[in-house]
């Protein structure tokens, strides 16, 4: 698939950096040429530097026989604007938009083909805040991702010492929870993964994947490790669009807290919001943080723009008797540094948007995406589409699918039914099968494992 990739900052770069490896041919446009010969050095692409909003410069850079366009440069006008050429101009076939202002996705009719001609539009702000209020709602998770119109979901955990799985076979889940059916599918053990088994014996420090119902996600939790008590308390630092953005998402449920530095943004935010209490300060103030209880904070968010500064506030934070402390990271180097140490959960904003993005690139009838482990493993909610000459997977078990190793089916949903991917499970036409995989590389054979064959349609 030939891709071009408008905006080379921390998105672009990771959306360029997942697919450039899957046999795609990717193009990046920027103005900042540093940020293009950084890009080229890593990878194999071809980069051009301009003004992404200009026909002589999408010219240049092939789109006329570009198959998909990913606008999603800092600027919501370039973006559109774009994608309103690429479709007027050159009929590129699907055009992607960055869209961060409220006041453009309030009114989605601005994206339709009268007007900008946006096929899909994502606001990676608000998944990310999407993101952290499940991470809220869930105390005891790393990752909580929703599948099917939420029918199901994929919950990360980590097993700690003295928890209730720790020295146990997995097969110990079915026989403590006969009632409730769950499957683990993946478990990350001191940054490697593992092929769940039955008889795989749970280690401290495991990063365990497991997938079930989302009405029974709760039970399963307890099962696999203690509850952390309901989040009450919620401190924000960082009053930016991310931390707008989950303070009033939070407001009216949680007793919420933003620390903001600027003053003027102090005033501006708090007439923006009814519940929240805004304080302006710094977030790396230890006195500040002391004089307002953070010892009793449930939940500790740094999201400023400030990657040091997060890290410090966090360290703080959790030195100070928050219970779950939460950094937003920019840089990938870091996140992998910090995670699972004093902070609980790195987010990094362009992993956590990738997986919105990568539904539209991959093949086949694809309902979600969800990128996982900083971007080395993805899980999948497919649509199966034929019958059993036409399908490699409908009418067979599961165990009859000549699946990839290091490929697992976790679940299916089935109309109203989420049904567990036991050996024994015959795929149906239309069903929703969630396949998680633990290396990127098979997610091609995935993919094609799953398409009809030519002819059916």
């Amino acid at each position: 698939m030939k891709i071009l990739i408008l905006g080379a900052g921390q998105v672009g770069s990771t959306v360029a950096e997942s697919l450039v490896n899957e046999a795609n041919d990717i193009t990046v446009v920027d103005t900042d040429a540093e940020k293009l010969h950084q890009l080229q050095d890593r990878f194999d692409l071809r980069t051009l530097t301009g003004n992404a909003g200009h026909p002589s410069v999408l010219e240049q850079a092939g789109i006329a026989d570009t198959d998909m366009l990913l606008a999603v440069t800092q600027s919501d006008e370039v973006n559109m604007v774009a994608c309103k050429l690429a479709a007027s101009l050159y009929n590129t076939p699907t055009r992607i938009a960055r869209i961060r202002s409220a006041d453009f996705l309030a009114r989605p009719e601005v994206f339709s083909k009268e007007n900008f001609c946006v096929d899909f539009s994502i606001c990676p702000e608000q998944i990310l805040t999407d993101y952290i209020v499940k991470l809220i709602e869930f105390p005891e998770a790393l990752q909580v991702q929703k599948f099917s119109q939420g029918k199901a979901s994929l919950v990360a955990v980590r097993a700690f010492q003295g928890g209730p799985l720790v020295g146990r076979p997995l097969s110990f889940l079915r026989t403590n929870m006969p009632q409730i059916d769950t499957r683990v599918a993946a478990i990350f053990r001191k940054h490697g993964p593992l092929i769940p088994e039955g008889t795989t014996v749970i280690e401290e420090g495991d990063e365990i994947f497991f997938i079930a119902a989302t009405d029974n996600i709760r039970s399963v939790l307890k099962e696999m490790r203690r509850m952390d008590k309901p989040s009450k308390r919620v401190m924000i630092v960082g009053g930016g669009n991310i931390g707008l953005r989950l303070a009033k998402a939070l407001e009216h449920d949680y007793q919420v807290k933003l620390i903001e530095y600027n003053k003027k943004s102090c005033q501006k935010l708090a007439g923006q919001l009814t519940s929240t209490l805004v304080l302006n300060g710094d977030g790396t103030d230890e006195k500040l943080l002391h004089q307002e209880h953070i010892g009793e904070v449930d939940v500790f968010c740094a999201l400023t723009n400030d990657d040091e500064n997060n890290i410090m506030s966090a360290l703080l934070a959790k030195q100070g008797g928050a219970g779950k402390v939460i950094a937003l990271i920019n840089r990938s180097a870091y996140v992998d540094l910090l995670q699972g140490g004093k902070i609980d959960i790195a987010l990094s904003p362009a992993h956590v948007t990738i997986g919105s993005l990568l539904a539209y690139v991959r093949q086949g009838d694809v309902a979600a995406v969800h990128s996982l482990r900083r971007g080395a493993a993805e899980v999948l909610e497919l649509v199966v589409h034929g019958d059993r000459q036409s399908s490699r997977v409908v009418g067979r078990r599961i165990d009859e699918i000549d699946l990839p190793r290091g490929a697992t089916i976790g679940a299916i949903v089935r109309g109203e039914d989420v049904i567990m991917g036991h050996h024994d499970l015959v795929i149906e036409a239309e069903d929703h099968v969630i396949v998680f995989v633990i290396d990127k590389v098979m997610v091609r054979k995935v993919e094609k494992l799953f398409q009809v064959k030519i002819g059916f349609f």
